[in-house]
């Protein structure tokens, strides 16, 4: 097939005079598959590649050819920042066809919607909260709005795929073409894609179609890469050590710091000067401390404040003037920023990303790497990897910089196998069933149980949810007031349940970032985001404290002072970091392989943590004896896997183990003591996971492990259950296990 000549004649003279000179491959594989097939279609190339275009080019043909009756594409992106930046690319593109296109998000006026929803046409481009808003207020447009729907295209599609997000889109995507009667293609786009044919069967789930993922040669990938490594204090990894001349060399900066300066913040500084870049940290905590940073090191100089920052607690006045800031060409203006600048906003001729810290997955990596190497440069990132010196007396664990090391294993685990995270299955997602339920009850109104659950149990995303699960939502929600029964028989939604869903926070089905206050006695100690379960350790105010009470509707947490020393992680389950990264952190530390992007300081702080792990034991033995009773475990697992190892050490071997104080930090060690030795560790922990246990024992007794959203709403058997066979990695963890006595047995 020739791809542009099928392309409608206004298609045709916009490329003309956008001066392209030849189609690019995704865009030919992608004519041919919307063209020549009736399927879905993935579409996976790198930032920058002309993904938009290749989707909308035969899709904008298709709908010029045979215009439909309603909108005729619905657009969902995860972010109010790339419907904005797209709506002005498909505004132009659609300029001189007469197909309209509506922006429908909380920042757009009334007045752009009521005018939709009396003439529907054209694409409609939206967030999944305010899908979910427009099928709970406009129930009785969704027929006309949507009964000639013909593409449904998903941006950023990966960002969904792991997440109660995500499948809450394709809840609502089901819901939507159910009440309408139409049965759209659907188009996903993406930049990294782990296990396309996985992600395949998630974009087809419940569409009846198959998915078509084009090939096609994307061209050859060139990054600048660069990673260093800072103590926070003097002195750096490579004083008074010879740094082979090979290794690459950058200065550290001279300009005037100011008072007890972070020296990796220096280098930033330095290195933005008269550029225009990006820095991107891994919480909108660290993102706010670093601007700050950055700003004084601007005072201290005597230069004008050239930092901005972006990230989803601000306003939106505040994100889109970063984000103008940053669509111009001229700025030299650098923007602080977490993942609300991860996706693919188009922020124009770009010349560097920060990275501060090692992101949690490979795909945080890529799309954080894709946002420079626009309009012909390659891409370019500069990884700084921050710590404090190891006190003198610190145990061994603390020896290894497992930012840096994760950082590199992030790195060649993309090289080496170009592996991006695959999408998460397997869940029990009870909070979003609440959710949907609620959802569906207040957009119909009054309906039997058995109509409830014939609308939401065929859900998709609920493949795993038994209808007796269900009927004992059902019956908790009746006593809790959240829905009630009809004179009639029939199902409404109640007084108390109208509280939760006529509130604006109800479309979304991630978490706010609330915060807890934090007290000992009359003391307050600060705030966290996320309380940890009762038993667990969390750090504020320079000291480690044990949680005895989290009392979750007056959002506060009481704690104990104890002695100790652990990260910061604050309880929560630090990111989604999957085992394969771990497993690649631990080659990173056993091989004596050189990466070329290290800066001088990584590579001698790299060379010091290879010495600890071989001198140590730590390559051999995931065991490590560090003194008397005290122990550290090194199980190379990944959140999920760990949280279950933690679980299971103190649930089901600890009175066998003799295993006192388990202190985590996850998901790299833990730490405890112990009275039996290593080889009656090994015998006893294979043992037990031969066992054929429930894994709902790895939930503490009268434990009620709210994860999600909506958990507090959720009958406390099901939160258990949920979290235990939903998020949990309890097969992925008995692997782990078994597979150290069998490697014992195998070298004796």
């Amino acid at each position: 097939m020739n791809v542009y000549n099928r392309y409608a004649p206004f298609i045709q003279d916009y490329i003309y005079r956008s001066g392209w000179q030849m189609l690019r491959g995704v865009q030919n594989a992608a004519g041919e598959a919307i063209f020549g097939t009736d399927d879905n279609v993935l579409l996976t190339a790198s930032t920058a590649s002309g993904k938009t275009e290749a989707a909308f080019f035969p899709i904008l043909t298709l709908l010029d050819e045979d215009p439909p009756k309603s909108v005729g594409v619905l657009y969902i992106a995860p972010l109010k920042a790339l419907i904005n930046d797209q709506f002005g690319r498909l505004s132009e593109l659609c300029e001189e066809t007469g197909i309209p296109v509506t922006r429908w998000h909380g920042d757009v006026p009334q007045s752009q919607k009521r005018r939709l929803l009396r003439k529907p046409s054209g694409i409609l481009q939206i967030t999944p909260e305010s899908l979910e808003s427009l099928m709970i207020n406009k129930h009785m447009d969704i027929p006309s709005l949507f009964g000639d729907l013909r593409f449904i295209v998903i941006d950023e599609i990966h960002s969904l795929l792991r997440g109660y997000r995500g499948m809450q889109t394709f809840c609502l995507i089901e819901r939507l073409c159910k009440l309408a009667g139409c049965n759209p293609r659907r188009i996903g786009l993406s930049a990294t894609i782990g296990e396309p044919e996985a992600a395949g069967r998630f974009l087809a789930a419940g569409s009846g179609r198959r998915t078509v993922i084009p090939g096609f040669d994307g061209g050859k990938e060139i990054w600048r890469l660069s990673m260093e490594h800072f103590y926070n204090t003097a002195p750096q990894a490579d004083e008074g050590k010879h740094t082979a001349p090979e290794t690459p060399v950058m200065e550290m900066p001279t300009d005037k710091a100011p008072t007890a300066a972070d020296p990796g913040i220096g280098y930033i500084f330095e290195h933005t000067r008269g550029k225009k870049c990006l820095v991107f940290t891994n919480s909108r905590e660290e993102c706010e401390a670093v601007c700050q940073s950055l700003r004084q090191y601007c005072e201290a100089n005597h230069e004008p404040d050239r930092f901005l920052i972006h990230h989803g607690n601000l306003s939106a006045s505040y994100r889109e003037s970063a984000e103008e800031e940053m669509k111009d060409d001229d700025s030299l203006m650098s923007v602080c920023a977490t993942a609300t600048l991860e996706l693919g906003i188009d922020i124009g001729r770009l010349e560097r990303a920060f990275q501060i810290d090692a992101p949690f997955t490979v795909s945080g990596f890529l799309q954080r790497m894709g946002r420079t190497g626009r309009r012909g440069d390659p891409s370019e990132m500069w990884f700084v990897m921050r710590e404090d010196h190891p006190e003198p007396r610190a145990m061994l664990p603390e020896m290894i910089p497992w930012y840096l090391i994760q950082g590199i294993a992030l790195v060649q685990l993309y090289i080496e196998e170009r592996f991006v995270e695959p999408p998460r299955t397997g869940r029990l997602p009870y909070s979003l069933l609440y959710h949907q339920t609620m959802s569906t009850l207040a957009s119909c109104g009054e309906m039997t149980p058995g109509e409830l659950a014939s609308r939401v149990l065929p859900l998709s995303c609920f493949h795993r949810i038994s209808q007796e699960d269900y009927r004992i939502l059902l019956r908790h929600l009746l006593e809790i007031d959240h829905i009630s029964r009809t004179e009639n028989g029939g199902l409404i939604v109640g007084l108390v349940g109208e509280r939760i869903v006529n509130n604006y926070k109800f479309y979304a089905v991630f978490r706010e970032n609330i915060e807890y206050s934090v007290r000992c006695g009359s003391e307050e100690l600060g705030t966290i985001v996320k309380p940890p379960p009762v038993g667990d350790k969390i750090a504020i105010a320079g000291r480690v404290w044990l949680v005895d009470e989290v009392d979750h509707k007056k959002r506060e947490v009481y704690c104990t002072l104890v002695k100790g020393n652990i990260p910061a992680y604050f309880g929560d389950v630090a990111g989604d970091i999957h085992t394969r990264i771990l497993e690649r952190m631990y080659c990173v530390l056993n091989e004596q392989k050189n990466y070329p992007y290290l800066l001088k300081h990584a590579v001698c702080r790299l060379q010091d943590a290879r010495d600890t792990f071989q001198k140590s034991g730590i390559k051999n033995h995931p065991l490590v004896h560090l003194g008397g009773n005290m122990w550290a475990l090194f199980p190379w697992l990944g959140s999920y896997a760990f949280l279950a190892l933690e679980r299971f050490l103190k649930i089901r071997c600890a009175k066998r183990l003799r295993l006192k104080g388990l202190n985590p930090s996850r998901p790299y060690y833990m730490q405890f003591t112990m009275k039996v030795g290593e080889e009656e560790f090994y015998r006893i922990t294979a043992e037990e996971a031969a066992k054929d246990f429930d894994p709902q024992e790895l939930v503490y007794p009268k434990e009620v492990p709210v994860f999600e959203k909506y958990d507090e709403y959720v009958p406390d058997e099901l939160v258990r259950k949920g979290f235990a066979l939903g998020v949990l990695d309890i097969d992925g963890m008995k692997q782990r296990v078994l597979s150290w006595s069998n490697n014992r047995k195998n070298t004796e």
